[in-house]
């Protein structure tokens, strides 16, 4: 465990995930009288659940982008539209 000035840190480098090399975590300091052991057992379980969303996720949020896009893109047409129609 690594001491920091106010804080007790605890540092996971095997975290079973591709995205990251290490993972830190800042120990509260009500639970810094745990023993080092059950603490990193919880920082490496914590470390483990988390990982990059889904491949469909990740594509659900792209083409929600894209549509946004299109949507505003045809908004701002229309809008255009209106405007030269009004102005002759």
């Amino acid at each position: 465990m690594i001491k920091g000035v106010n804080h007790r840190i605890i540092e996971v480098t095997d975290s079973d995930c591709a995205y990251f090399e290490r993972v830190l975590f800042f120990v509260k300091p009500e639970y810094s009288a745990l023993s080092e052991g059950t603490l990193r057992d919880r920082a490496k379980a914590v470390a483990r659940a988390a990982s990059a969303p889904p491949p469909s996720k990740v594509a659900q949020a792209r083409w929600a982008a894209a549509g946004a896009l299109l949507g505003a893109a045809a908004l701002g047409a229309a809008i255009l539209a209106a405007l030269q129609a009004m102005l002759g």
